[in-house]
Formats: structure tokens, C-alpha cells, sequence
């Protein structure tokens, strides 16, 4: 709306407010401030943890086991609780993302700004902004609320942050712009924690705090849904099936020995005995030590992980959404190709120092550098003077030579800049930069002297034109000699009849790494997107350059935030597939694009480094921050944050996941086909009113089994090939690919054996008193049962490759995992006094070899299972 109209709806006016009046509004309206957000007390944090099912299942034994032990035997149910524990301080420490963020959010704001008060200037707190509060800007601030316009001269506010934009934007007071334009494109705003990188300005205060394009950001983060992970999903997935089959089992074996007679409390005692046996009491704390040591390895790699889950939610990963500026691109504009005498030349190509485009480009430029050689102005200046000192250029020795003596300031409206300086004959060169299109009405002579024609302005334009066509700026050079400056220095008297010498084209380059990472994780199955602020031509460009679009493909893959707004989610969920690459989007938009794809059942990984990012990145089902160029706020709403800002790092955190994965599913292969061991060892024993084994035997079992070959298996080597594989779904769990049927018949085969030996020890007994002939029987179903679990980790090195495949014993920790926890299990049997307290008897020789030989038996039966597999099922 016309600025009168703006002053009349802020009830406001050139002079600002007085005192009375921003006390008032600031009262009404609150603080330029950022809400802090609803925080959870810690207590209430640590009780939420407990709220997974299998976690219930688990206090329930741990009570249940106190009952029926009368509280003589606690041991169970205190390494029950403190699995319980530890898995609840790991959740607690984790949380707390969004507090974060808008934490982060907070500490980005202006502390000072200029206003008219009173009718003069004052500085206040930018806390104290109001709605109506006149503002001055100048290069180098900080825009301190969202603003209108109504002053500007030669404004340029880089808000890459907001709207992903490298570049800085050009800002009038007085453009018009269309109601629906998005944020990049209302240029006569400022908004607030945008930087002011030129120019001057004035404009009147229309929201602060939550009301700015910041403030409903952080409320986007604040209300953005929390994302359930593919690896929390098959949890609970697992606890449900394991909570029924657990009833089941209690409840069958329960009314079993009651209908044979036995008591009542001892019937429950088995039950609880059976259900303690059955649930994985290891698995929540294994699987935290699992991402744990996932975390440390992608740490190493420059991947840092703030929420353990993440980690295997990336070996998931379907969809890549990333955002352009400075995560696949450098976020640094950069000089590509440079047209002179002539010729069209890479930047990387030979260009004499003394080349007069190159001093042009450099002399009419306002980049200071500093005293540590760091260039510091507008990217697109500091860009032409790096391109300068790579070809030998040393501009602080030439201006010395030839020293600036007047300049005419780089101006919106005729979109140029000049500067004029001192000859060693006396006379003087004028240098000029500036938009191809307005320099061009001012050239007369071509870069020879010669008049310009209409043929060599054609291919001038041709040539501007081709650059821009592959998303390059382009900026004109020209220059002319005189003999004395004028008086008014004005484009009539200064830049009229100047000599052509050159066009520059520049770009925000994509990273090196950026095309091989996006051509892996196509081979993976995985599809790269992009999502930019940036305009439609220039991310198409880049897309076709790193291999998100394939050059040449006709189809249009490029769909702008305009477009988008056109769309109903209905209707954006129908193309959703067809497009790789969104330009010129807002946050909003960001939020859209990944809850499409993931309605279409995809895991989404969303890169991003800008505030504008936060919200898209806190929805996926892993959001990616920028280590080095990203916000506090971007980081604050990540899963993960990239150390070093490298595209190509989020693929090898994506082969890290996949591994996570892999070895999650074979522990939990490994652990479930021990515990169905036990289950139905106990289960069958129960029938057959057989007493093969004792509650304390079964502790001692889970105790040594399910901890170090466990842990030991969850940090196994990468199997070859797994980045050829396509993405497991998210509707895979960690019972796919035949894990469901591999675990019941190896927990049937591991319990047949170990009452095979059983039944043996009692038809084939050393001692011939009952007591003797009992106990040594239950000594070696115990120690059949612990060995067969150590020997049956080696078969689940690989769920369908022979171990000899793999390599048995390639990884030093299983190796030593192993060793541990077969002397701990032997310990008991053969270290007298041991063997009274854990009511078992020395074995001898034929006895030890009778067990030796079933649990290496569980090697043999399920290779010859696994050969099978391979050859019918073609795995």
C-alpha cells in the first residue's frame, strides 16, 4: 500500500512516536522479543520416558519378581530397573530440541537500534521496538523488527537466512508489490535479523516479536510436529508382539501346572520366571549403546548426532531434501566466466594482470581489506576482487599507483557504479560496473577504440544473454580516459561515450563433492531434491550441474513457491513425484514439500542451514543443520549438524545408519532366538514335568549372554554392498527379509538341544544316586543352554551369508565378547565354592565333551539351513 496509507493504518507519521505513545503500544503489544516457549519441568521430562510399552512390561516382571520371591531374591528386578534407568537419563538428555531453537532464535535479535522519539534521534534497546516506530538503517546493521520502507538509497539487506537467497537484495521504498509476493520478492521490507550490507534507509515498524516473519517461524518450531523414527516405531512394533506372546506363554504354562497338580504361588513364580526369561531385558539399553557408538563413529566423520535415534533413522533415509545456499552450494559468489578481447574464457583460465576488464572490475569496487587479508563488502564486490588476486592482481599496490579521487556511488535506479583515478600523466581513468542492460546505452566504443555496431552490440548481448541463461550474474565493465574531472559529477557528465571492455558472469558455485554425493545416493535409492529461495533459473542450473535434473530431460522438474500456492495439498500430492527441485519457496512451503513425501509413506531427510529452514527441518524425519554457515536456530531444530557443512557427508552418515541397522537387527535376531530358547526349554520342560533348570541359572544366562555378544554384534563391520541396496521402507522392520522365521526355528533348534542333553545326562548318568544324577543333569542343561547362545552369535555375524563368508572371527571385540562370556559361564561350573552358590556340579570330560558337541551342533544345523535359503530363495 502507498506509504500514507501505512502511516495512517500504524496510526504513526515521518516524526515516529512520542515517549507516551511507545509506552503505551509496548504495553498493548509486548516485547520485541521472541517467546521462550513452554518448558517441561525435568521431573515431568524423566516420567515421560517411562511411557514406552516395552518399559512397562519391564517394571511389571521387576515388581512381579519381588512378590513371588517374598523379596528374598531381588537381583532380578534391580538389573531390571537399572536397564530401566539408564534408558530413561538417555531420553531426558537427548530432549529439548525446540527449547533450543527458540533459544537460538532469541539471541540472534538486534540489541540497539535508531528511532525517531520525540521528534529526534535516540537509541533504545530493540526490545523496546513498538508497531509505528520510525527506524533508520545504515550498512552493517542488523534490521531489528519487520519494517516497511519509507526512505532508501542504494539498499542492499542480505536475508539469506530467511529466504535462502545468496545474494543480497536490491530494496526501493517506493516498488510495488503484488499481495501474494513471497518474502524474497517484497522489496520495499526489511525483516527482522536481516543484515544490511549497503546503503542506508528509513522505514516504520509494522510487527515485532512473534507477530515478525521470524516470530511465526519460531512459532512453527514450537508447534511442529515431533516425528516418530523408523527404529521407535519397530520398537514398539516389537514390544506389542512380544506382550501378547509373553501372556500367552505365562497363561498356557501357568494353567499347565495347575492342572498337574502343582501350587498356586509356585505356578506364578514359573509364569513370572518364564516372562522374565522371555523379554529381551537387554535390548532398550543394548540399542542405546548401539547409536551411542554409531554417534561416536559419525562424530569422527564429522557428523554430529544431538538425538541418538537419528542415527539409524538416516540408514532409512528415502528422500534428501536440501536446501541450495551453502549446503550443495558454496554460499560464495564466485567468478566463473569472464568475456574480454573478444573471447569467452573459464575463470580458470590464463588472464594477463594488466587485462584492463580485470582492473575495471576491481577499480570501481568498494571491498576493504582488512589488515589480516580478509575481504569484507558485498559478496558479488568481493567476489570480482578475489577473481583479481588469483590472476596476480594486488589491488592495494594498483590503487597506490593510480589512487581513487572521486567516485559516483553505486545508484538502484541506474543500477551502476563509477570511480574515477588518478593518472601518473595527469589525466584520469573513469571505471565502470554495472547491469549489462543500462551500461550498454552508454557505450560508444568497442574494447579496440572503434565505434561499436550493431553487430558487435548484438553478439555482446548474445553473450550477456547465453550467461544468464546458465544462471550467472552478469555485470558490464567500460571505462573511458579524461583529462579532467567534472565539477557535478552526475551519469550525463561521468558516464556517457565510455569504451566496452568486458563482462564477468558470476555464480554461488556447487560444492566439489555435492555431484558424486548426489550420483551415490541415487545408487542407493535414494532421491536428492532441492528446495531453494533462490530463483527458478538459477537452481535449475545448478540441479542440471550436480545431477538432481538430467540435462536435457524435457520435462519440467522445477516447481516455484507461486506455483506451489496454486496447489491444494490434494492436488500437490498427486505431482509431488514429478518434481526434483522447488525455487523461490517460503518456510511454509518447506513444511508442505516434506509432509507430501512423507504421506507417500518416504523417510524424508531435510537439509538446511538458515532460520527459514528450522521449521521444515524439525517436521522431517531427520533434520540436517549446517555446522560452520547454519544458525543457531537451524542447529538448534536438527537431529544431526554437519561439522564441516559437506553434502558428501551426509552419505556416509546414510551408510553409518544402514549399518546401525543391520546390527540392531541381528541383535535383536541373536537375543529373541535366545530368549524363545529359554521360553521354550522351561515351556517343554513344564509339559514333560522335567526341572531342568533354576530361576537363578536363567539370570546367570541372560546376564552373560545377552550383554557382551550382544553388544558385540550391534558394532560389527560393514557387510559389502549395502550401499547398493535400495532403502529398506518404512514399513520394514527389524523382523524383514526372513528375520521373524530365523529366530523361531534357530530358538527350536537351541531348545531341542539343550533337553536333548538333559535327557541324555538322566538315560546316561556318571553318578548313580538321584541327587547326584539330578544335579548333574541340570548343570549340563545350563551349561548347554549358555554355550549354545555364545555359539550361535557367530551364525548371526550374517542373517543369510555363511559365517565362513563373513569371517568368524574378523572383528576383535566379538572375539574377545566371546572369550569373556564363555569363562564367566565355565567360571561358575569349575571355580569351587562358585558352583554351591549357583546350585550346580562339576562336570567331567565325557559330560563337558556331551555339551561341547550340542552347542557347536547349532553351527552346523544352521549353515546347512542358511545353504537352503541361498539357493531357493535366491538371496
Amino acid at each position: 500500500m502507498p506509504v500514507t496509507d501505512v502511516f495512517s493504518k500504524l496510526s504513526t507519521s515521518e516524526e515516529g512516536l512520542t515517549s507516551v505513545e511507545s509506552a503505551q503500544r509496548l504495553a498493548e503489544y509486548g516485547a520485541n522479543q521472541l517467546d521462550a516457549g513452554k518448558k517441561k519441568p525435568l521431573i515431568v521430562k524423566f516420567l515421560e520416558q517411562f511411557k514406552d510399552l516395552m518399559i512397562i512390561i519391564l517394571i511389571i516382571a521387576a515388581i512381579l519378581s519381588v512378590v513371588t520371591s517374598h523379596g528374598e531374591d531381588i537381583s532380578d528386578a534391580i538389573i531390571i530397573m537399572a536397564v530401566v534407568i539408564i534408558n530413561a537419563v538417555f531420553g531426558v538428555y537427548q530432549e529439548g530440541k525446540a527449547e533450543a531453537a527458540i533459544e537460538a532464535l532469541k539471541n540472534m535479535s538486534s540489541p540497539m537500534a535508531r528511532v525517531r522519539r520525540d521528534g529526534h534521534i535516540a537509541e533504545v534497546d530493540s526490545k523496546e521496538l513498538v508497531p509505528g516506530d520510525v527506524v533508520s538503517l545504515e550498512a552493517g546493521d542488523v534490521v531489528p523488527a519487520d519494517m516497511r520502507l519509507i526512505e532508501s538509497a542504494s539498499l542492499k539487506i542480505e536475508e539469506s537466512a530467511l529466504t535462502g537467497e545468496s545474494v543480497p537484495v536490491e530494496k526501493f521504498f517506493d516498488s510495488s508489490v503484488k499481495n501474494d509476493a513471497g518474502i524474497g520478492d517484497r522489496l520495499n521490507m526489511a525483516y527482522q535479523n536481516a543484515n544490511v550490507t549497503y546503503g542506508r534507509a528509513i522505514g516504520v515498524v509494522t510487527a515485532t516479536g512473534m507477530f515478525t516473519e521470524v516470530g511465526k517461524i519460531a512459532s512453527m518450531i514450537e508447534s511442529a510436529d515431533e516425528t516418530e523414527t523408523p527404529l521407535k516405531r519397530n520398537l514398539n512394533r516389537l514390544s506389542k508382539v512380544l506382550t501378547w506372546a509373553i501372556l500367552a506363554i505365562a497363561a498356557v504354562t501357568f494353567v499347565v501346572h495347575l492342572l498337574r497338580g502343582g501350587e498356586l504361588v509356585e505356578g506364578l513364580m514359573v509364569s513370572v520366571a518364564l516372562a522374565v526369561a522371555a523379554i529381551p531385558e537387554g535390548l532398550p539399553a543394548i540399542v542405546t549403546i548401539v547409536l551411542a557408538l554409531g554417534t561416536q563413529v559419525l562424530a569422527k566423520k564429522n557428523a554430529i548426532v544431538r538425538k541418538l535415534p537419528a542415527v539409524e533413522t538416516l540408514g532409512s533415509t528415502d528422500i534428501i531434501a536440501s536446501d541450495k545456499t551453502g549446503t550443495l552450494t558454496m554460499n560464495q559468489m564466485t567468478v566463473e566466466k569472464i568475456y574480454t578481447d573478444g573471447q569467452l574464457r573459464a575463470a580458470t583460465d590464463d588472464l594477463p594482470v594488466d587485462n584492463l576488464a580485470l582492473r575495471i572490475m576491481n577499480f570501481a569496487n568498494d571491498t576493504k581489506i582488512s589488515a589480516d587479508g580478509d575481504l569484507i563488502g558485498d559478496p558479488t564486490e568481493t567476489a570480482l576482487v578475489k577473481f583479481g588476486q588469483d590472476k596476480g592482481l594486488e589491488l592495494l599496490t594498483e590503487l597506490s599507483k593510480t589512487p581513487r579521487v572521486a567516485e559516483l556511488p553505486f545508484d538502484s535506479e541506474r543500477k551502476l557504479m563509477s570511480t574515477v583515478h588518478q593518472l601518473t600523466d595527469g589525466n584520469f581513468l573513469v571505471a565502470v560496473k554495472g547491469a549489462p542492460d543500462q551500461l550498454l546505452k552508454r557505450i560508444k566504443f568497442d574494447s579496440d577504440q572503434t565505434v561499436l555496431t550493431e553487430l558487435s552490440k548484438n553478439n555482446i548481448l548474445k553473450i550477456n544473454h547465453d550467461m544468464a541463461h546458465e544462471a550467472l550474474r552478469v555485470l558490464m565493465m567500460a571505462y573511458k580516459i579524461i583529462d579532467k574531472i567534472p565539477e557535478n559529477l552526475t551519469t550525463e557528465t561521468l558516464e556517457q561515450e565510455l569504451i566496452f571492455t568486458g563482462l564477468v558472469g558470476m555464480i554461488d558455485p556447487e560444492r566439489a563433492e555435492a555431484a558424486e554425493a548426489v550420483r551415490v545416493a541415487k545408487s542407493a535409492g535414494i532421491r536428492p531434491i532441492m528446495i531453494t529461495g533462490d530463483h527458478q533459473d538459477t537452481a535449475e542450473a545448478i540441479a542440471k550441474r550436480l545431477g538432481i535434473i538430467n540435462d536435457g530431460d524435457p520435462e519440467d522438474h522445477v516447481l516455484t513457491g507461486a506455483e506451489l500456492n496454486e496447489l491444494s495439498d490434494e492436488d500437490f500430492q498427486k505431482v509431488v513425484k514429478q518434481y526434483s527441485v522447488y525455487a523461490r519457496v517460503s518456510p511454509e512451503h518447506k513444511v508442505r514439500i516434506v509432509k507430501a513425501w512423507q504421506k507417500e509413506d518416504k523417510v524424508v531427510a531435510m537439509t538446511g542451514d538458515g532460520v527459514n529452514d528450522a521449521p521444515a527441518l524439525k517436521t522431517a524425519d531427520i533434520g540436517i543443520g549446517m555446522g560452520i554457515t547454519g544458525t543457531e536456530v537451524s542447529k538448534g531444530a536438527s537431529d544431526m549438524v554437519l561439522a564441516d557443512d559437506n553434502f558428501a557427508t551426509i552419505i556416509t552418515a546414510v551408510k553409518e545408519g544402514r549399518k546401525v541397522f543391520a546390527n540392531i537387527q541381528k541383535t535383536i535376531q541373536y537375543l529373541l532366538s535366545a530368549n524363545t530358547a529359554e521360553v521354550l526349554t522351561i515351556f517343554l520342560a513344564t509339559m514333560f514335568g522335567w526341572d531342568v533348570m533354576l530361576p537363578v541359572h536363567l539370570l546367570w544366562i541372560n546376564l552373560v549372554t545377552d550383554t557382551f555378544p550382544a553388544i558385540a554384534l550391534g558394532v560389527e563391520p560393514i557387510e559389502p554392498g549395502i550401499m547398493e541396496q535400495p532403502p529398506r521402507g518404512k514399513k520394514a522392520s527389524f523382523f524383514s527379509g526372513g528375520v521373524m522365521s530365523s529366530t523361531i526355528y534357530q530358538g527350536l533348534v537351541q531348545a531341542a538341544l539343550t533337553l536333548g542333553v538333559y535327557g541324555l545326562a538322566l538315560a546316561f548318568p556318571v553318578h548313580h544316586s538321584h541327587a547326584a544324577m539330578h544335579a548333574d543333569a541340570l548343570t549340563m542343561s545350563f551349561a548347554t543352554l549358555g554355550l549354545i547362545q555364545l555359539f550361535h552369535a557367530f551364525n548371526v555375524k550374517s542373517i543369510h551369508q555363511s559365517i565362513f563368508k563373513v569371517g568368524p572371527f574378523k572383528s576383535r571385540t566379538f572375539n574377545w565378547s566371546i572369550l569373556v562370556s564363555f569363562i564367566l559361564l565355565a567360571a561358575i561350573i569349575i571355580i569351587p565354592g562358585l558352583n554351591g552358590i549357583f546350585h550346580v556340579s562339576h562336570l567331567d570330560l565325557y559330560q563337558w565333551a556331551m555339551v561341547l558337541g550340542a552347542s557347536v551342533s547349532v553351527i552346523i544345523i544352521v549353515e546347512i539351513v542358511k545353504f537352503f535359503q541361498r539357493k531357493f530363495q535366491k538371496i
